[in-house]
């Protein structure tokens, strides 16, 4: 049994190597690209951020693709909130030289790591008349600035980057068709259920039912069971939970009308 990664790089080959130092078989199969924009909003915002109590990355692509733009000899202003949605974000942050004291982020043993997990981090704070900024790829939720606009907060937007379908290389047309052709050797860790939707893309015509996925979110174990898979599990998102998963359940997968 293979286990293929299907985040964006180069958060697939990170979790190759850390699945595969614990003794999973994984390979990566990245089934979103990022494309970071070049919006002139985007490098403006840098100009503006003391303005700005908070500032919110939902993902490690959406912290390298606002940095991308930061300007020479500009750094992380002092008394602005760098709001990360789980660890890979805030360590991508502070790689970039955000201090820790600046970033708030869901408790590390939180059930998931999302939207509604930072409010919670956020939601005793007053925001009535701040200002705080989105950063984020084309579309998406808008439910934490919905909260944050309900108290009173001025929110604005950031596009960084845009998710798109990615054009595989050979070995990974190849690593896509064996899967397609055993499906039983094969199980899918999603952490996008936007990845989903470019599987079902890139092979239109598959039959799910014999297929094998992990979910890291219960949105996206919703949409992988309306897409047909078989067996289904929906774990938290980090490398401990998903390698104990692995050792448990996966190795010697159920039947594929258990839905777990």
């Amino acid at each position: 049994m293979q286990l293929l990664v299907t985040r964006p790089q180069p958060q697939a080959d990170e979790w190759v190597t850390s699945l595969r130092a614990q003794g999973v078989s994984a390979q990566a199969l990245p089934l979103i690209e990022i494309v970071t924009e070049r919006d002139p909003a985007a490098a403006a915002a840098w100009s503006t951020l003391a303005a700005h109590r908070l500032v919110v990355f939902v993902s490690p692509n959406g912290v390298h693709s606002f940095f991308a733009l930061q300007p020479a000899g500009v750094t992380w202003p002092p008394g602005t909130w760098a709001a990360a949605t789980g660890p890979g974000t805030s360590r991508a942050l502070r790689e970039l030289g955000v201090p820790a004291a600046a970033i708030i982020e869901p408790p590390h043993d939180a059930e998931q790591f999302d939207s509604e997990a930072l409010w919670r981090r956020l939601e005793p704070q007053s925001w009535q008349g701040q200002r705080a900024l989105v950063v984020r790829g084309d579309g998406g939720r808008d439910w934490l600035a919905d909260r944050l606009r309900e108290q009173g907060a001025e929110v604005g937007f950031v596009p960084a980057y845009r998710r798109t379908l990615p054009a595989l290389n050979v070995p990974q047309r190849a690593l896509l068709d064996n899967a397609l052709a055993a499906p039983a050797r094969h199980c899918w860790l999603f952490s996008s259920s936007q990845a989903v939707e470019h599987l079902r893309q890139l092979a239109p015509q598959s039959d799910w039912s014999s297929g094998c996925a992990v979910a890291t979110h219960p949105r996206i174990a919703s949409t992988l069971r309306s897409t047909g898979f078989g067996a289904v599990w929906s774990v938290r998102p980090t490398l401990d939970a998903v390698v104990d998963l692995w050792r448990r359940s996966i190795q010697s997968v159920p039947a594929p009308d258990q839905r777990p």
